[in-house]
């Protein structure tokens, strides 16, 4: 790596002197516009609009449009007189909690390496950090800017993030954050379920520019002569509408069988997700309720039975003993002596 930027960082009294190295690289494979009959890079001349000479790059200079076809034109001495604090340092502001910086202010990325004997000092830095459990908010002019920007440790190295400024944040302003749109707690329950059957650890080594690959591999073929061959691809059916909890239903199903989980059978097998827990313990609650009544009408009715039993046995008893009185008498006839004529 070459260093593009020499300066300090200026922590307190104590100045660590420091080189800058970018800690990016773009990988995008890069074209030359060419003239397709026969190769030739194609050329632009820098021409005046107003006179139509050609213009060299001495003789270019900055210019403001204001509207109206006006134009304020600044040159280099304008430049150097605006106010930067350093051209050369990194003043260190504050330190703050990694967390409170928003990651959509981050820009840029710089590796920072100790130079001569700032090594003592620099390790420092980067241990107190560490201990701290914050990143540094500094000040930095590079290419002839003020730029925000934070220190914090990476891989053991100081990590200079440049950031935007907070009014270069734009505000989103769409149509739907005025509506009043309701979210279903079943839809919400079956959305938390997929997300759990998606989590993971990030290991970004396992994911690939696809296509940046296959462009390299056109390429290579027209250099080594070969042809490629494509497989052709498969155009999907469009999908035919379905509703939100269908989709979501569908999506926990694929995302449980990407991970070699077993997915639910139609028969109730699987894990159960909160939808069909709350589902199953609704029905289990009817049941119990329909059920209840059912046993109070039999309770009661067997109650009643038992109580009229005892009122059936005696009420034939009675009827006994009453058919049981006229025998009485009769026999009590029979046994009486009759009186002599």
């Amino acid at each position: 790596m070459r260093a593009i930027w020499k300066g300090a960082v200026s922590f307190g009294l104590v100045s660590i002197g420091v080189k800058l190295y970018s800690a990016t690289e773009e990988k995008d494979i890069r074209f030359h516009q060419v003239h397709r009959e026969d190769g030739g890079r194609i050329r632009y001349k820098r021409t005046c609009s107003v006179c139509g000479e050609e213009v060299t790059y001495d003789d270019i200079a900055k210019g403001y449009d204001i509207g109206g076809g006006e134009m304020v034109i600044l040159t280099d001495e304008d430049f150097a007189d605006l106010p930067l604090t350093s051209s050369r340092a990194i003043d260190v502001l504050e330190f703050v909690p990694a967390e409170q910086v928003d990651p959509i202010l981050y820009n840029k990325a710089y590796f920072l390496e100790p130079e001569g004997t700032a090594t003592k000092p620099y390790v420092l830095l980067r241990d107190a950090l560490i201990d701290s459990e914050r990143v540094a908010i500094v000040k930095v002019a590079l290419r002839q800017r003020e730029q925000l920007a934070t220190l914090r440790v990476r891989e053991g190295v100081l990590l200079l993030n440049t950031m935007l400024w907070p009014d270069e944040i734009r505000t989103p302003d769409f149509g739907f954050l005025d509506e009043d749109l309701k979210v279903r707690p079943p839809e919400l329950a079956m959305a938390s379920s997929l997300i759990d059957s998606m989590t993971g650890e990030f290991e970004p080594d396992v994911f690939t520019d696809d296509y940046r690959a296959a462009l390299q591999e056109v390429i290579d073929a027209k250099v080594e002569g070969r042809e490629v061959v494509q497989p052709e691809e498969v155009e999907e059916a469009p999908a035919a509408a379905v509703d939100l909890m269908a989709a979501l239903k569908a999506s926990v199903e694929r995302a449980k069988a990407a991970r070699g989980e077993q997915p639910a059978r139609g028969g109730g097998g699987g894990e159960p997700t909160p939808i069909s827990s709350a589902r199953s313990a609704q029905k289990a609650a009817e049941k119990k309720a329909a059920k209840a009544p059912a046993k109070k009408t039999a309770a009661k009715k067997t109650a009643e039975k038992e109580a009229a039993e005892p009122a059936k046995k005696t009420a034939a008893k009675k009827t006994g003993a009453k058919k049981a009185e006229p025998a009485k008498k009769t026999a009590a006839r029979k046994t009486a002596p009759r009186k002599s004529a």
